[in-house]
């Protein structure tokens, strides 16, 4: 659906500056996602860190015209002649305003889902269960913010025939406009659990600003189970039906008389409306999936699906692979896997997503996509649209699988492009025997068997793996930004192969939320960043003196702490011929590792940098040695005192600007008066909070499986020099990690333990080089089910606390035999 600009400007309240003409289709709130420039309206958002107006002349540049400000730029006149910018008080409040009138427009079902987990499950079993019938409109992957709500709302289209919207909050007084926007017919509650239990008052006041929602809906389904659930809705005025499920309530519209699980599956019985007893079976036992097949069965029945059509479709339903996994492949290719389903818009985000991933040794982009199922569009309009979608995100090589997208193989124009009708065919082809070097997207319906393509393509390593989730790291970089000043810079510290989890991609996430400064340990490291496509700052912390014409040919920035490294650096940029090579120095105010003494280096490292012109000074800075801990505040604020004199003396003698920076993830927290030009961010940008060793938001899990399980009987021994002795019969289990990956042997002997099926294992004798025994006597499990060693269940602290060290010794320990494999949600 398009608009024309000048029916935005009345729908949004807006002035209008300018006359050209224009049509919208798309609307943008990220400047590194613009695809279609002529037909985009840009909302240059605000934030406390960010200002969408800065990037309103880079837009322009690559085509963009239409533009939703606060603000005009004071150049607009002579520099944007030909644009449009609507100017309005709050461009957030623009953006959900233009939402909630197009939402206005349709006059069809809306399911609007809100809860503290399940929602995505939800949205997308919803979707699995009832596209082979409606057109589905949906929140694209987790879509529910306060401007992830109105980019979904904006999707619906005239082939939409169901909405089904996800709204997440996290804070009191943010559901009324998602609510606004979405207008459900039909609310969803999934649960109330303790995410964001921070930021209310207590448990009540987070399901009362939720049950916002079911403000005006038709429909309301919700566990009728959930004491607190019921009688928070009773007390509001919400008059709409009432679709309650229950176990125990006979009266419930949605009565739940049997759960049968089995090692496989799961039957539920239940009772619709008074209705016949019926069942449905799916392919999940646990009880999360339990309770979310009920809600859906619930929104189901009540569209119009029939018992023996549910139970059909419920039995097939398919894990919701929430999360966009990047893995290394073979042949030098890297696999983004995105096969859980093709829709048009998710397919748009996966591409934004490999699209936004700097070059790697020059490899192709190459998307491999089954044909996109239910999307209402005729099928030449549809490819068409998937055509001029991957043209304009970079892909070179295209690979169609189905029937259908062979049918239209004519709508595809890249150049290379290549079509087959199975999974099977392509795998078998010359084509697929030749890739390399090719960072390769897999998005297709699961259907078509894509697992089929991932398991033949991804390189084949150990089975102990370490996840790394990128959004978690992405909202610990917020987190720490929410507490800085908006005009104090950062550096993230990624040295340490970025502290276990993998310097490259981590680096490569960092540059796409742009930080300011990356920070390394040494040269070899700055220089694998820069030939993996990494163009962000980086500063060496600890140069070495053979590496200089390394720093030097990668534009890396180095630190210096000493007169011998000072002149030995100077000596080798002069024989360069370089000047003004950006240098950061440090300075020792109590740590006592390195660097100058801020009391009596300063007159003469202040006259050898001015008695040359090889370095130029870009930073100052020095370490607090315990910013983490209340009772070394009073010597804090004797290093602080140290810096502010030394730092303030070296300014003085320059002209130009010298950041300043001594607050490290600790003292963003516990010193914000000292954040100064800049702060250093390490463990917390991993997720753990150094002030207190909790976790912010888990960034990796270190995960492997069952190899082996055998019954052992009391008296015998497990293990290495007998060290495991069983006090009685037990069942011990073989798992595929051991000393060399990493996993501690001071955890053997029953001193740790890991979680199986979140159930704690104790080690059993000693850990080996390559295996660990774990006791699962009494766990429900069986071979090649999961072990969690530390992650989301079970926090790494936990194990350093054990081990009696700090989290970093366990996290930077995982070697390089373990796979990384990194995940965006």
């Amino acid at each position: 659906m398009t608009y024309t600009i000048e029916r935005v400007a009345t729908l949004i309240g807006a002035q209008r500056l300018g006359h050209a003409e224009a049509r919208i289709s798309f609307v943008l709130t990220d400047s590194r996602s613009l695809c279609f420039p002529e037909e985009t309206l840009f909302f240059a958002l605000r934030s406390n860190r960010n200002d969408g107006h800065q990037y309103i002349s880079e837009l322009y540049r690559r085509g963009v015209r239409c533009f939703v400000v606060e603000e005009v730029p004071t150049q607009a006149t002579n520099q944007f002649g030909d644009a449009n910018f609507l100017v309005v008080s709050s461009t957030l409040q623009a953006l959900q305003c233009l939402a909630q009138r197009h939402r206005e427009a349709f006059n069809i079902p809306v399911v609007g889902i809100t809860g503290s987990n399940g929602k995505t499950m939800v949205k997308e079993w919803l979707y699995q269960l009832l596209s082979p019938q409606m057109v589905i409109t949906r929140s694209p992957r987790s879509y529910n913010s306060q401007i992830g709500v109105p980019l979904s709302v904006w999707l619906l289209n005239s082939h939409s025939q169901l909405g089904v919207f996800e709204a997440g909050i996290s804070q009191k007084g943010e559901m009324q406009a998602l609510h606004n926007i979405i207008r459900p017919t039909i609310a969803v509650l999934t649960n109330i659990g303790s995410a964001h239990e921070e930021n209310f008052s207590s448990a009540e006041e987070k399901c009362r600003e939720k049950l916002r929602l079911f403000k005006g809906a038709q429909v309301m389904v919700y566990n009728a189970d959930d004491e607190m659930v019921t009688r928070l809705l009773n007390e509001t005025e919400h008059k709409g039906e009432r679709l309650a499920w229950s176990v125990k309530n006979h009266d419930a519209a949605m009565r739940i008389t049997k759960i049968d699980k089995q090692p496989t599956h799961t039957t539920i019985h239940y009772i619709y409306k008074g209705g016949e007893p019926n069942c449905f079976s799916l392919p999940f036992i646990d009880d999360a999936s339990v309770c979310n097949s009920i809600i859906c069965a619930t929104v189901g029945l009540h569209l119009g699906l029939d018992a023996s059509t549910l139970n059909l479709r419920m039995s097939k339903l398919e894990p919701v692979a929430m999360r966009l996994e990047v893995k290394e492949g073979l042949n030098g290719c890297t696999l983004i896997n995105d096969s859980y389903n093709s829709d048009i818009n998710s397919l748009n985000i996966a591409l934004d997503f490999m699209n936004r991933r700097p070059d790697h040794n020059g490899q192709k982009r190459t998307l491999v996509l089954s044909d996109i199922l239910q999307s209402g569009l005729p099928d030449k309009e549809l490819y068409q649209e998937v055509s001029n979608l991957a043209e304009q995100r970079g892909v070179q090589k295209f690979i169609g699988i189905g029937p259908k997208i062979c049918a239209n193989k004519a709508c595809i124009a890249l150049p290379e492009r290549y079509f087959f009708n199975s999974v099977a065919d392509f795998i078998r082809s010359d084509v697929f025997k030749t890739l390399h070097n090719e960072v390769v997207l897999l998005k297709g319906a699961r259907s078509f068997g894509f697992d089929q393509l991932t398991e033949q393509m991804v390189k084949k390593v150990h089975e102990t793996t370490l996840e790394v989730n990128l959004n978690a790291m992405v909202n610990n970089l917020n987190y720490y930004r929410s507490l800085m000043h908006p005009n104090t810079k950062l550096v993230c510290m990624i040295k340490a192969d970025g502290y276990g989890a993998g310097a490259v991609e981590i680096a490569k996430t960092l540059q796409d939320h742009r930080a300011d400064y990356l920070a390394v340990a040494v040269a070899d490291e700055g220089a694998t960043l820069r030939r993996n496509g990494i163009t962000s700052n980086i500063m060496v912390m600890n140069p070495e003196m053979t590496a200089f014409k390394t720093i030097f040919d990668y534009d890396l920035e180095p630190e210096v702490y000493s007169f011998r490294l000072l002149e030995a650096l100077i000596k080798a940029a002069e024989k360069e011929g370089i000047t003004g090579f950006p240098v950061h120095i440090k300075l020792d105010t109590g740590m006592h590792r390195l660097g100058f003494d801020p009391d009596k280096d300063m007159p003469r490292l202040i006259e050898r940098l001015h008695n040359q012109n090889a370095l130029i000074p870009k930073s100052v800075f020095s370490h607090f040695a315990g910013a983490d801990a209340d009772e070394f505040d009073a010597f804090s604020q004797s290093q602080f005192e140290r810096f502010d004199a030394g730092s303030k003396m070296l300014q003085a003698a320059f002209e130009h600007h010298i950041l300043r920076h001594i607050d490290n993830s600790a003292g963003i927290e516990h010193f914000p008066q000292r954040q100064l030009d800049m702060c250093r961010l390490g463990l917390g940008l991993y997720g753990i909070n150094p002030r207190n060793n909790a976790i912010i938001n888990n960034v990796s899990t270190l995960r492997t499986t069952i190899l082996q399980m055998r019954e052992v009987k009391a008296g015998d021994t497990v293990g290495y020099s007998r060290r495991g002795t069983i006090e009685h019969n037990s069942v011990i289990a073989a798992i595929p990690i051991g000393y060399a990956d990493g996993l501690n042997r001071k955890l053997g002997n029953r001193n740790g333990y890991c979680l199986v099926n979140n159930q704690p294992a104790q080690y059993v004798g000693n850990i080996c080089m390559d295996v660990a025994m774990i006791d699962v006597t009494g766990i429900d499990c069986h071979e090649g089910d999961s072990v969690e060693i530390f992650g989301d269940n079970l926090p790494v602290t936990e194990l350093s606390n054990v081990l009696q060290t700090i989290p970093y010794e366990v996290l930077t320990g995982i070697s390089n035999r373990v796979n990384r494999v990194y995940f965006q949600d």
